[in-house]
C-alpha cells in the first residue's frame, strides 16, 4: 500500500512538473496571448459594485474613429464590472443635454470629450458638483483641469499639428491644405494652426461640411483644380481621407493625402501608397484608460497626470508601418 501510495504521488508530482516545464516551454508566451485574447470577452476580473460609466461625444454619425473609442472603453468596462453607456451628438447643445441625462440618471463616472468647451463647461461643473467624477478624453485639454476633471486623456493637438508640419518638410512638399470638417472644433484648429507653425511651405485651411461627403468631396477637388501648386491635402479624421483620395483623382492631382487618426481603411491605404502618412492618437487607448481610470478613482482614489494631459499620440505611421497594424485595425481596435 505504501509503494502504491508513493507511486501515486510520484505520479502526479510529475503530471505537474510536466505541466509547470509546458508553460515555460517555447510556445508557453503564445499559448498565454491567446488565452488572453479568448478570454478578452468575458467576465470582469474585479469584485467591485457594478459601476455605470457614461460616455458622452461629439461625434457625428458614422465616424469610425468612435467606434475605436468605445471598443476600448467596452473591454475596460468588462474587466471592472462596469455597465458602459455610450451617446453623442455633434451638435453642442445635445452633447450638453446628454450629458445633463447622464446626471439626472446618478451614473457613477462619467467620460466627456471638449472639442466646443464653451458648451459644456456648465454642465461639466454640474457633474463635478454632483459628486459624479469625470475624465475628459479626445479634445479640450487645456479646458479639462479648469473645468473640474480628473484628468485628461488624449493627444496635445497642437503638438500633433506641430509633427505633421515637420513631416510635410522631411517629405518636401511646399504646399498644403489643412481640411476643417467641423466648424468651431478647437481640437481640429489647433492641429491646423500647430502644422503651420511647423511648416516650411504654404499652408491655407480649407473648411467643408463634413456631414456630407459629396460636398467634402466637391470642395477638396475644386481646390485642387483650382491651384495644381497643391502638393499635400492633410485630412483631420480617417474616414475623410479616403474621400480626399477620390477628390485628388478627380482633379488629376499629384498632391499627397496626409491624415489624421487610422482606421482599417486608411491602414490598406497607407500600404498600398495612396495616403502618405498618418497620425495616430490611439483612440482604443483614450477609451480604455478613461474608464479603467474611473474604476481606480472609485475602488483606490488614484489619479493620472498629476494635472497634465495622459499623452496618448502622436505617433506618425507609414506605408513602413502599415503590415504591422493590420490585425489590430481588422479587429477593431487601432
Amino acid at each position: 500500500m505504501a509503494k502504491t501510495g508513493t507511486r501515486a504521488i510520484g505520479a502526479l508530482l510529475a503530471a505537474v512538473l510536466g505541466a509547470s516545464l509546458a508553460g515555460c516551454s517555447s510556445t508557453g508566451g503564445k499559448r498565454a496571448e491567446e488565452r488572453a485574447a479568448q478570454s478578452a470577452g468575458g467576465g470582469s476580473g474585479v469584485d467591485t459594485p457594478k459601476w455605470t460609466v457614461a460616455m458622452v461625444t461629439h461625434s457625428g454619425a458614422g465616424d469610425t474613429f468612435w467606434d475605436i473609442v468605445q471598443n476600448g472603453a467596452k473591454q475596460a468596462a468588462r474587466k471592472d464590472n462596469i455597465k458602459f453607456v455610450y451617446s453623442s451628438s455633434n451638435q453642442a447643445n445635445e452633447q450638453a443635454q446628454l450629458v445633463q441625462a447622464a446626471i439626472d440618471q446618478h451614473v457613477d463616472g462619467l467620460v466627456v470629450t471638449l472639442a466646443k468647451p464653451d458648451a459644456m463647461k456648465d454642465v461639466v461643473a454640474k457633474a463635478v458638483k454632483a459628486g459624479i467624477p469625470v475624465i475628459t478624453i479626445n479634445s479640450g485639454s487645456d479646458q479639462s483641469k479648469a473645468f473640474g476633471a480628473l484628468s485628461h486623456i488624449g493627444q496635445d493637438e497642437k503638438i500633433a499639428g506641430q509633427a505633421v508640419g515637420d513631416e510635410l518638410d522631411k517629405r518636401g512638399k511646399k504646399h498644403a491644405i489643412c481640411v476643417l470638417h467641423e466648424q468651431g472644433n478647437v481640437g481640429h484648429e489647433d492641429r491646423c494652426a500647430g502644422a503651420k507653425e511647423t511648416f516650411a511651405g504654404t499652408m491655407d485651411n480649407l473648411n467643408v461640411d463634413g456631414t456630407n461627403m459629396p460636398d467634402v468631396q466637391s470642395t477638396i477637388q475644386a481646390k485642387l483644380q483650382a491651384d495644381k501648386s497643391i502638393d499635400a491635402v492633410v485630412t483631420l479624421g480617417a474616414p475623410f481621407a479616403a474621400t480626399a483620395v477620390k477628390a485628388k483623382q478627380q482633379a488629376s492631382s499629384s498632391a499627397e493625402v496626409d491624415t489624421f487618426d487610422l482606421n482599417a481603411q486608411v491602414a490598406t491605404a497607407l500600404a498600398a501608397g495612396t495616403i502618405g502618412f498618418a497620425v495616430d492618437q490611439q483612440p482604443y487607448l483614450q477609451g480604455y484608460e478613461a474608464v479603467d481610470l474611473l474604476w481606480l478613482y472609485r475602488y483606490n482614489a488614484d489619479v493620472l497626470g498629476g494635472g497634465k494631459p495622459v499623452l496618448t499620440g502622436p505617433q506618425i505611421l507609414t506605408q513602413k508601418d502599415a503590415a504591422a497594424l493590420a490585425k489590430y485595425t481588422e479587429r477593431g481596435t487601432r
